[in-house]
């Protein structure tokens, strides 16, 4: 009779501990089902920010709230621009979300009866610059608010051989006068003769290393 009873006692506390696991493993199940959307929180941009102000290229979620027909997932377009149904187009670029959040439900008031708007940022995409030429690394890089000329280049692995360093040139998008091209001597930066050159890098810049 002991010898049955400490079997049903292991028995029983056998089935406490399988029970146990399978809750523990269920657990860990519904964790790791939660856990890719909080990794896609966790990298969305900071720029959802009411502060950011919206560039070319940027990646915008717009949710009209029970419109969705009108609640989509929309690139900024080259010029500025996204377009939606209703109202059309309208110049995104330059504006905060809240600013443009705004501006939908003005547009949109004249189709529904007080329209919800909210806009977000889902990626950032407009805040880049391009290096070409003879670096070790040309491409596209994503930019941070303090970056310089020298820090670019830096980015992009130095020089190759025969770079002319002395002929460095910045290409800038500006508004009205299309492209402008600011010279940059690396040699003389370097040294300390013209540190003024060495000017922080814009959205959509291209760094020439001839």
């Amino acid at each position: 009779m002991v010898k049955r009873w400490k079997w049903l006692l292991g028995l029983a506390c056998a089935g406490v501990l399988l029970s146990l696991q399978v809750q523990g493993v269920a657990e860990d199940c519904a964790v790791a089902q939660e856990e890719p959307s909080v990794a896609v929180a966790a990298n969305l941009p900071a720029a959802g920010s009411e502060q950011y102000v919206i560039g070319k290229d940027d990646q915008l979620g717009i949710n009209v709230w029970k419109e969705p027909d009108l609640t989509q997932s929309i690139p900024v377009r080259s010029d500025g621009r996204i377009t939606l149904p209703l109202i059309g187009e309208v110049i995104a670029a330059g504006k905060t979300p809240a600013q443009l959040e705004q501006e939908l439900a003005d547009r949109l008031a004249a189709y529904l009866n007080h329209p919800r708007v909210t806009v977000l940022v889902l990626q950032v995409n407009s805040r880049k610059f391009n290096i070409l030429g003879r670096v070790s690394k040309p491409g596209a890089y994503a930019l941070t608010s303090s970056m310089t000329v020298l820090d670019a280049i830096a980015e992009a692995g130095g020089f190759q051989d025969f770079a002319k360093q002395k002929e460095i040139y910045i290409l800038r998008e500006e508004a009205h006068n299309g492209k402008k091209r600011i010279s940059f001597n690396y040699r003389d930066v370097i040294r300390g003769i013209h540190p003024e050159q060495n000017i922080r890098i814009e959205p959509h810049d291209t760094i020439v290393v001839p």
